[in-house]
């Protein structure tokens, strides 16, 4: 089959590799769609240490079942799906506490620091654990169920801050995950969302997705307009999708006490913490990892109507012709959101 391939840092190529081959518990699929992430691009150059090279990154995908092993039980060739990120064992104590996001015997699909390796879905064929397959409703297409991950990783955002209708909410980040968290944080209730970016494109964005409120910190008095917004205490819950000192502090600056902040960006290792102030104004800090069940959620949503996620999609461009693709999210040409590879 052909794929694309992270041979060396910075050197995508596409080329020939071997079939997967299933397990008894698996299915093959014939990829139809799968979007860039930006863990991806990130990932290209090395820098975050979570993909090794040689390996086919992708995560966010759908596709055909073409064939199952011999103990598949529900699913048949032809079935349209798609697949959870994570591939956890259902043995483990996380997975069964219901965390299964958090077992460390986990391998997470064109992931790859240390044992978690497993090539991913940048190839014409995957092969997928029958326990992490979800079914694509008739009136959702291939492009929009790849889009699946990472409504779900916003959802799970959602679920673990303990939202709650006429909650003021900040979302510090307008990039493609905190847009989408700002759209289901309109579905959950908030009855006033605040964006927050440097960028006046994201911002206009933000506004569009739902944002009520959208503010640039660099040329505005954050903290008192947040203020002046929500009866001069702060917001409720702070959303941070970016993963940066900076954007985090501004997330831990804005909220109000015993308020809390969940942080999704995980672009840093490590950041300046501001130990007292969460301290001393018994601040609440949640890290979001990932999804723990949120796709058949996101799924019923887009057959519903209730989320749309075109407007997130900015090309639907040939595997073939990844590389290029992700040289452009790489030196981040404006105008490009998700990008979706076809084999």
């Amino acid at each position: 089959m052909k794929a694309l391939v992270l041979e060396e840092y910075n050197d995508l190529i596409y080329k020939d590799v071997p079939d997967p081959i299933i397990k008894n518990s698996e299915v093959l699929i014939k990829v139809m769609a799968c979007g860039i992430c930006g863990s991806d691009v990130h990932g290209l150059d090395g820098s975050t240490g979570r993909r090794i090279p040689p390996m086919i990154m992708g995560h966010e995908a759908s596709g055909v079942i073409v064939r199952t092993g011999t103990d598949v039980i529900g699913w048949k060739s032809g079935d349209r799906v798609t697949f959870d990120s994570t591939v956890y064992p259902l043995n483990d104590w996380f997975t069964l506490e219901g965390k299964y996001n958090l077992s460390g015997n986990r391998e997470v699909i064109g992931v790859s620091p240390g044992t978690y390796k497993r090539d991913g879905a940048f190839a014409e064929f995957i092969a997928i654990p029958q326990h992490i397959l979800y079914k694509i409703p008739e009136n959702v297409t291939f492009e929009q169920a790849a889009m699946v991950e990472a409504v779900a990783v916003a959802l799970h955002s959602i679920n673990i801050s303990g939202v709650r209708t006429g909650n003021n909410c900040a979302v510090v980040g307008s990039g493609m995950i905190g847009i989408l968290i700002i759209k289901l944080l309109k579905i959950s209730g908030a009855s006033g969302i605040i964006a927050i970016d440097i960028n006046p494109g994201q911002l206009e964005k933000a506004a569009l997705a739902g944002a009520d409120c959208t503010f640039n910190p660099t040329v505005e008095n954050l903290e008192e307009k947040i203020l002046t917004l929500t009866n001069n205490r702060g917001a409720d819950i702070a959303f941070e999708a970016v993963g940066l000192s900076k954007s985090v502090n501004i997330a831990i600056d804005i909220t109000r006490k015993g308020g809390k902040i969940v942080l999704v960006g995980n672009l840093s290792a490590k950041i300046d913490f501001p130990l007292q102030k969460v301290v001393t104004r018994e601040l609440k800090v949640l890290g979001s990892c990932a999804i723990r069940g949120e796709y058949e959620t996101v799924l019923n949503l887009l057959k519903t109507g209730k989320i749309q996620v075109d407007d997130q999609i900015s090309a639907v461009v040939p595997l073939s012709d990844g590389a290029l693709w992700f040289k452009k999210l790489y030196n981040k040409e404006d105008g490009l959101n998700k990008v979706i590879l076809v084999p």
